[in-house]
């Protein structure tokens, strides 16, 4: 999907040494199973990598809409108090947030505290694929584009076109398939126009 220019970037291995290093930070505590420590570390790289774009992102999008969002889970004491919560406790019952699931067992409705967890940003609606296909489509008809700089237009165009199919494998698993690949190309394009972003 890069033009020619940037396709011999060493990409893959700049993740992979920014994951080395971060996986490095990941304490370990005494007596702690290799299983426990790798569900410390995917833990750690979720507070230090995903996380930080879900809260930027919710605090972009509510001020925008001049609304202030809370995040209770999100508060410093919590988070690092269910850091060091053992892997077991957090996965009581066999599903995800079980210790969560268990201590609101008397307070929710069990449609609501057994409910599939819902991915966020994410939607199915065919409208939103189609309003993005448009806005790429823009996008890449504008030669003024500074995204142009970056990519191969008409291996962009096949992404856009097949509502991101043609491209196989998603970035970052499921909150990066197709039309999410075409959003994140559009907000590469609104940041490079925004900060005036040139190649050279």
């Amino acid at each position: 999907m890069l033009s020619r220019e940037f396709s011999n970037l060493p990409l893959e291995e700049y993740v992979n040494s920014r994951y080395m290093e971060t996986l490095s930070e990941v304490p370990r505590l005494e007596g702690e199973s290799a299983e426990e420590h790798r569900m410390r570390e995917i833990s750690y790289l979720n507070l230090k990598w995903f996380m930080v774009t879900l809260l930027n992102r919710k605090d972009r999008m509510s001020m925008r809409n001049s609304l202030e969002v809370r995040v209770p889970f999100a508060d410093h004491r919590i988070v690092e108090y269910a850091f060091n919560i053992p892997w077991s406790y957090k996965y009581c019952d066999n599903i995800e947030k079980g210790l969560l699931r268990r201590a609101l067992k008397d307070i929710l409705p069990d449609e609501v505290l057994y409910r599939k967890k819902s991915p966020y940003p994410k939607t199915h609606n065919p409208a939103y694929l189609r309003i993005i296909q448009s806005w790429m489509r823009t996008i890449l008809s504008d030669p003024t584009s500074p995204i142009l700089q970056l990519i191969d237009k008409l291996e962009v165009t096949e992404i856009v076109e097949t509502g991101g199919v043609s491209f196989g494998k998603p970035w970052f698993g499921q909150l990066m398939k197709g039309p999410q690949l075409i959003a994140y190309l559009i907000q590469i394009d609104t940041w490079m126009r925004e900060y005036k972003v040139e190649i050279r």
